[in-house]
């Protein structure tokens, strides 16, 4: 698919793809709404924090490329947002599923797409998700999801879009490397800061006793 797209249009597109399919009453987005979508805290991965002012940038570059339409007037107080991606690639409902999960949340597993997209469309089997992305594969504009080799410390191989073009697997494997270290700092941190605020609880026990038996208020 032409042209590539960069981080911030993707998870973009893959939000406005999610709200149509789950929420429609909710769809188009207005700006905001689309911001909030794009920092939301689940179904996101990597989480982000990003300004009205970037999400505004890449709505207008997704509006030049066409795969964004802006809907303004007749009962439409504010201008709002719908994606083009679905019909632009003409894409069933399985196929745009599985392609926005990959968009919010990176590479993943079958079993991981099967679960997660099943917001968006309920699949049987990872059988059905493997078909779907051999589909998305073979698209006939390029391909537009792939397979990547099973990287450090996974168990099973991972599938990637293709809408910001070929995957930087060496970027990818040493995410996957350090992933594990960061979850054991991250938890070793959690345990130092529970333990310093016991003793900030404990000496706030002691100086009260103290207060109390030196009649301080």
């Amino acid at each position: 698919m032409e042209p590539q797209l960069d981080q911030v249009e993707v998870r973009i597109l893959g939000c406005l793809i999610e709200k149509d399919i789950t929420t429609p009453e909710y769809y188009p987005m207005t700006m905001n709404a689309l911001v909030n979508a794009c920092n939301q805290k689940s179904n996101r991965d990597p989480a982000v924090s990003w300004d009205e002012d970037v999400v505004s940038d890449s709505v207008d570059s997704l509006r030049a490329k066409r795969l964004i339409a802006s809907l303004t007037g007749g009962g439409n107080r504010v201008a709002k947002y719908g994606q083009r991606v679905q019909e632009m690639l003409n894409l069933g409902r399985r196929e745009i599923a599985v392609l926005a999960e990959l968009m919010l949340r990176g590479p993943q597993t079958l079993g991981e797409l099967r679960d997660r997209a099943g917001r968006m469309h309920k699949f049987n089997d990872t059988e059905e998700v493997e078909r779907v992305l051999t589909h998305l594969h073979g698209h006939a504009s390029g391909p537009l999801a792939m397979q990547i080799p099973r990287l450090p410390g996974q168990k099973e191989a991972r599938y990637i879009h293709l809408l910001s073009g070929e995957p930087d697997l060496a970027s990818l494997a040493a995410a996957a490397e350090s992933g594990p270290a960061r979850a054991h700092g991250s938890a070793e941190l959690e345990q130092r800061v529970q333990a310093l605020e016991a003793e900030v609880r404990d000496l706030r026990a002691l100086v009260g006793r103290m207060a109390a038996e030196l009649g301080v208020e």
